[in-house]
């Protein structure tokens, strides 16, 4: 294996291992409590800006078939450090990176919803 290929295979098994070891964290590490909190944070809050049904609004829709081509890591980060340049404010004071995290899988999966 030539040295390009093995470091992006490392790369490659790096990025994998980020995104599936804190998903597994982030399901255990937060109490019922605190998921209805950041289930209604992302209604309220978050829908203010994207819609309280999240299709969008000030700011992009947050629904699962709008969010595909992005990865949970990403997701996350936009939520810490918001977005230079647009409406999006960093979360990073309110959030922490556990929370952000569960917010972006909830997201994914299309598990916050206001139906």
């Amino acid at each position: 294996m030539s040295p390009l290929k093995a470091t992006l295979s490392c790369l490659a098994l790096a990025t994998h291992l980020f995104t599936i070891i804190p998903a597994a964290a982030a399901e255990t590490d937060l109490s019922p409590e605190r998921k209805l909190q950041l289930n209604h944070i992302v209604k309220q809050d978050c829908g203010s800006c994207h819609g309280m049904t999240l299709k969008g609004g000030l700011g992009p829709a947050l629904l699962p078939e709008d969010l595909k081509g992005k990865p949970v890591p990403f997701l996350q980060h936009t939520i810490l450090y918001g977005r230079t340049g647009t409406a999006m404010p960093p979360w990073k004071t309110l959030l922490t990176e556990q929370e952000a995290l569960w917010i972006s899988q909830q997201l994914k999966a299309g598990k916050i919803t206001n139906k």
